[in-house]
């Protein structure tokens, strides 16, 4: 079994913003395995399902708190579905990752997502899987801050809908086939 979180800020305000790109994507797995969101006592929407018709038992999860303080609803969901933390995926923006890509890793810093930070010092290892989609570089002077909390662009959402395949793909393959396996396919270049 895996807990996969999306990250992301709760309400329609932010829905559609770069920074919760990691709940566009769990909605995006939630659909294949045709699983609805239900609330959770872990302060969170929690909708289970399974990668495929045998594959491994995913519990979807978006915490209901702002993305910076997202650590004590994974810690919650965690101890209630007993997943240890090599069993976790976090799906989050990642500001240094060109729009339309995706990266994987297993620990490491938090590379200045606060998000990650917070979910790493409330279940007390930096040690779980991460699903980082590619957002880009705010244009020009705009602060990160503004650009993560608005919206794509016009022709960022025509592409949108293949990279919130690739994040749900690349979810998949790791609950299914390891991190390895997910790494070699979305970090090779085609040829």
């Amino acid at each position: 079994m895996w807990l996969v979180v999306g990250l992301g800020n709760p309400g329609p305000d932010y829905a559609g913003n770069r920074h919760n790109v990691g709940q566009m994507a769990l909605a995006e797995l939630a659909d294949r395995a045709r699983a609805t969101f239900k609330s959770h006592k872990a302060n969170a929407a929690v909708a289970e399902g399974r990668t495929g018709q045998s594959g491994p038992k995913l519990i979807l999860a978006k915490p209901n708190t702002y993305m910076n303080v997202s650590g004590a609803p994974v810690a919650a969901l965690m101890r209630f579905y007993k997943v240890p933390p090599e069993n976790l995926i976090v799906v989050h923006d990642e500001l240094d990752i060109p729009f339309d890509s995706i990266k994987l890793k297993s620990g490491g810093g938090h590379g200045g997502h606060n998000g990650v930070r917070d979910i790493a010092a409330a279940v007390g290892t930096p040690d779980f899987v991460r699903v980082r989609v590619g957002i880009g570089r705010p244009p020009g002077r705009q602060p990160a801050a503004d650009f993560v909390l608005r919206d794509f662009g016009a022709d960022e959402r025509k592409v949108l809908p293949n990279l919130l395949a690739d994040a749900a793909d690349a979810v998949e393959l790791v609950a299914s086939a390891g991190l390895t396996a997910a790494q070699l396919r979305f970090h090779t270049s085609a040829p």
